[in-house]
């Protein structure tokens, strides 16, 4: 990319805005590509756009009429404009995209989950290699198929592969101390190669099946396991036979129940997007393997009513930033620049993407079959944003608030008589639990008391809004919430408005959610700083409301406090010394059994552990023996 030549540009006699501004800044405008920021009179971006031709883009704004009812609006609010040229089309779409990501302009699209998708791992640190699920980058050496939807299709389909496949899926630890096979081999989803009931060479055999499955040749694995079970027909290895019998037929029922099986779409992802009312839906399906590999749908911020073509262009440069992209899209709608999109992904992926959208026959077909899922799942979304905003409407009713709340912000912390203690934060609003922006806090301070609750929220709250001081002190994102929730009553209600007073954010209205006097769900008590406690009527759909609400949040913190107090128990003091990693740590836990062998063994033990060298030997021993 070739160095950013910045342009700014305003007319100092009479400050211009809208058309005016923007056709003043054409004669300082050639044909070269680039990016433009749209900036409003506080110097916020209002919007990033990339153009071919940098003066032929901008003379559209200039124009006086003919634009839709959002395009118009970003051009009244436009006070300056800003400019960077690049060397290539290509370059500024990649721009345009890392710019929208940083700065996230009201008006562009934005899309908003960020979530990875899991894949199916066969790995190969192990003879007899393991399958299982895989998050994240692909270090592990194995072959990987994916992405998957959810870790729900994934698990569908390891089940599958196990009943036909008799893969192992425990851990190479597991796997080391095994003496007798597991329940997995006695209801026939397992070959037991842990006891020796299968050799390294035919489990290699099923290994190789099961990939070729993955890669969508399933009629070759079933022409092959026919083929095996006539050869042992002849044999009279009529038990054999029988075994390979069941693999066919449970290699018949997976096929059988796959929802879509495009003959015709080896790989693809199928991209489809609906747009109702200022919102969308994209809907996509993973094929891969002629298979389906699940479905998923994403509701991106259409920055104040985009179409659909701009909606899927923004959509594809950021959906696919971290991810490979398959060999073919196929869109609901056409592009504006489809073919800078196919480049870009091109090179990401190293090899040729083609971005197209079917008109006629299967792949057709298969679009529309998204596209209907994008329409009932917006129309779904819209009737549950419906309802959620009456919620928040009778919030803001029930406890005085001057407008609805956009952002609710629930605390609650978990210990068990101290240790391992843990401060949860949920967030809620419009669009119902946010679980992206949901946060943990583990509890530092040494001067808390164990079991202190109050110690324990005024650490949480402390370092919370520290750090939104610093991020935001003009409180100009979403990200300072409207109300927060907190699990209590009138004496947590004070600490939590004394700390926030010694902030000087003391202008955020607060609840605490105290049980009441039975602490039965229905009877809370609701206290406000200042204000006398009160309480709903029980079958009010507020109160049903701030339960789930304070329910969720403590789910969140108990499900955090389980994970820390579960990954304390696995550490070891081997987890302290430098340079011993997860596969080291595996290794020398298999030879020697436990933390404590390896600490007691000598410096030629050690040194006989396969995959420790001598110079990692003698640390790991100084480590137990040199410490004083």
């Amino acid at each position: 990319m070739t160095e950013p030549t910045p342009t700014d540009h305003q007319d100092e006699k009479a400050p211009l805005t809208g058309h005016s501004l923007i056709q003043s800044y054409l004669k300082t405008l050639d044909t070269s590509p680039g990016v433009y920021r749209m900036l409003n009179a506080q110097s916020e971006v209002l919007y990033v756009g990339k153009a071919r031709n940098l003066k032929a883009r901008v003379s559209n704004y200039a124009r006086g009429s003919g634009h839709s009812a959002r395009i118009a609006r970003m051009i009244r609010e436009t006070a300056s404009m800003m400019f960077l040229t690049t060397r290539t089309e290509t370059e500024a779409l990649l721009l345009e995209q890392n710019l929208i990501k940083q700065l996230k302009p009201r008006y562009n699209v934005l899309l908003r989950d960020d979530k990875s998708f899991p894949n199916i791992l066969i790995s190969r640190e192990h003879r007899f290699p393991q399958i299982k699920k895989h998050r994240g980058k692909r270090t592990e050496k194995g072959s990987y198929f994916g992405p998957f939807a959810s870790a729900d299709a994934v698990n569908r389909t390891l089940n599958q592969l196990q009943r036909v496949f008799l893969l192992r899926n425990c851990s190479d630890a597991t796997f080391e101390s095994r003496t007798r096979p597991c329940l997995l081999y006695q209801i026939k989803r397992c070959s037991a190669p842990c006891v020796g009931y299968i050799s390294e060479q035919d489990y290699n055999a099923l290994i190789e099946d099961a990939e070729r499955f993955l890669e969508g040749k399933s009629t070759a694995v079933q022409a092959h396991l026919a083929k095996e079970m006539a050869a042992a027909s002849e044999a009279l290895e009529f038990e054999r036979a029988a075994a390979l019998r069941d693999r066919i037929k449970a290699l018949t029922q997976v096929q059988s129940a796959q929802g879509i099986n495009p003959r015709g779409v080896a790989e693809a992802d199928v991209i489809a997007v609906h747009a109702e009312g200022g919102q969308a839906c994209v809907q996509v399906f993973f094929i891969r393997a002629h298979q389906s590999w699940g479905n998923r749908d994403f509701y991106p911020r259409t920055g104040a009513g985009a179409g659909e073509a701009e909606i899927l262009e923004a959509f594809l440069a950021q959906f696919y930033d971290d991810k490979v992209p398959p060999r073919q899209i196929l869109l609901s709608h056409p592009i504006e620049d489809a073919d800078l999109t196919a480049e870009l992904l091109s090179e990401r992926a190293g090899r040729k993407v083609v971005v197209a959208v079917p008109r006629r026959g299967e792949k057709a077909e298969i679009v529309e079959n998204a596209a209907r899922n994008a329409r009932e799942s917006l129309a779904r979304k819209m009737a549950e944003s419906a309802s959620q905003a009456r919620l928040l409407a009778g919030l803001a009713e029930a406890f005085d608030l001057p407008a609805p709340p956009k952002r609710i912000e629930v605390y609650d912390n978990s210990h068990i008589q101290g240790t391992n203690a843990v401060g949860g934060m949920i967030v809620a609003g419009a669009e119902g639990f946010l679980k992206s922006q949901y946060r943990k806090f583990n509890i530092k301070g040494t001067e808390i008391t164990p079991g202190d609750d109050f110690g324990m929220m005024k650490e949480v709250l402390t370092r919370r809004f520290q750090r939104l001081l610093k991020e935001d002190p003009e409180r100009q994102t979403e990200a300072w919430p409207d109300l927060l929730l907190i699990d209590g009553g009138a004496g947590q209600v004070s600490a939590v408005a004394e700390i926030l007073a010694d902030l000087g954010v003391d202008d955020i209205a607060m609840v605490g959610v105290a049980k009441g006097i039975d602490r039965d769900a229905g009877k809370e008590e609701f206290h406000r700083p200042g204000q006398r406690p009160f309480a709903l009527r029980h079958n009010d759909p507020v109160l049903y409301f701030v339960q789930r609400l304070r329910d969720e949040a403590h789910r969140f913190a108990i499900g955090t406090h389980r994970a820390k107090r579960a990954k304390a128990v696995s550490l070891t003091p081997l987890d302290d010394i430098p340079g011993v990693g997860a596969a080291r740590k595996r290794a020398l836990l298999t030879h020697f059994g436990s933390a404590k062998a390896v600490s007691r063994a000598g410096l030629s033990d050690l040194q006989a552990v396969e995959g420790i060298s001598d110079a990692m030997a003698q640390k790991v021993y100084d480590y137990f023996h040199d410490r004083g």
